[in-house]
């Protein structure tokens, strides 16, 4: 699989953050990047399922010399146990076999806030903050995004179970990660949307600065669907 070494990781999830995200990102302006988009496809077998597979899109960005100088990865949503197994395939792939080549992987999620907590209450009741965690070895990329966003709580518990488990494998890893984390409320009032909106947009411009791409807040389409507390609970005991 080739890959640039920045990577963005998305999940198609059905919220359509991270279709929001991949869609919006391009080439600037006076950019001789061009998009080169591809599909992949992995085998889930040695895991003992054989009626799914790994798969989703490539969004490659290009130079002139042919060089892959960023790659966004769109991965399909899983629900557990398939989801860990996924995810797992994914990254060893990325991860490789020489430490030295892996490339730095920038993953941004947006979370329910009841999903996110702090001392059994809920991490903030502002939702337009952005959190991020680095994890693994440090990079340029990764030093300089952390210093323009807040870590969360030592004490944070995470209830999501696609951001559980990409944190559980990238320290296993050891993949030089930073995880961007918005939040999202289950009011379904104009004022959260908005707010849900200006979360979106600081992920989407902490990307594009820091890859080289630009952001175009017009491509972003954001329609979060309102779930249950109890969703997806009982596999959160996979992760830990």
């Amino acid at each position: 699989m080739k890959v640039a070494p920045k990577i963005i990781f998305l999940f198609r999830d059905p919220e359509g953050f991270g279709t929001a995200i991949a869609e919006s990102l391009n080439p600037n302006p006076n950019s001789t990047l061009r998009r080169q988009d591809e599909s992949f496809e992995l085998s889930l077998e040695h895991y003992g399922i054989k009626d799914h597979k790994a798969s989703g899109n490539i969004l490659h960005f290009i130079d002139d010399d042919d060089i892959y100088r960023v790659s966004v990865f769109l991965l399909q949503s899983y629900k557990p146990p398939i989801l860990v197994c996924a995810v797992n395939e994914v990254l060893a792939k990325l991860a490789g076999e020489i430490p030295s080549t892996m490339p730095t992987v920038l993953a941004p999620f947006i979370v329910e806030s009841s999903k996110l907590k702090c001392e059994n209450r809920s991490l903030t009741t502002n939702s337009s903050s952005l959190y991020g965690i680095q994890i693994g070895p440090e990079r340029d990329i990764t030093m300089a995004m952390t210093t323009k966003i807040q870590k969360p709580p030592s004490s944070l518990q995470i209830y999501s179970e696609p951001l559980s488990c990409f944190l559980q494998l990238v320290h296993i890893l050891k993949l030089p990660t930073v995880v961007l984390i918005g939040q999202h409320s289950q009011s379904l009032s104009n004022k959260a949307l908005q707010e849900e909106l200006q979360v979106l947009y600081k992920i989407g411009e902490l990307l594009a600065s820091s890859t080289g791409l630009h952001f175009s807040k017009e491509k972003v389409i954001w329609n979060p669907i309102k779930t249950s507390k109890d969703d997806e609970a009982p596999w959160r005991a996979l992760y830990g």
